[in-house]
């Protein structure tokens, strides 16, 4: 799991700088979880998130962002509550997810927003 700056995420995901339409910049879907150190919830979502980037390896990759830290990108995503998860496909446009969802859940949008299949 790689944490995310203004700089990589517009390196790896989208370069918001210099594009007004999205276009994708990365070479496997993606799951950016902007979350805060003091935030309870997003305690609690963080081992489901380490647990699911071991379980997609190689398929997808789970990124996250300090939303103390990187106050900037937040607020490009108008993030208000917190955690909030982009879904990124390959193609087509994101999908922001907001509040702890459990591990199921997630894995049933990573296969509807992201396209990819639930490891065997």
């Amino acid at each position: 799991m790689e944490y995310l700056t203004k700089e990589t995420f517009k390196e790896k995901v989208f370069d918001f700088e210099n594009n007004k339409d999205w276009k994708f910049k990365g070479d496997k879907p993606c799951l950016i979880d902007f979350y805060a150190d003091w935030c309870g919830p997003c305690k609690m979502l963080s081992p489901i998130l380490e647990e699911l980037d071991k379980e997609y390896e190689g398929d997808i990759n789970i990124y996250k962002v300090d939303t103390e830290a990187e106050q900037e990108l937040s607020a490009v995503f108008g993030i208000r509550s917190i955690p909030s998860m982009l879904f990124c496909p390959s193609e087509g446009q994101p999908q922001m997810a907001v509040g702890m969802l459990p591990k199921e859940n997630l894995k049933q949008a990573i296969s509807d927003v992201l396209l990819v299949s639930s490891p065997a």
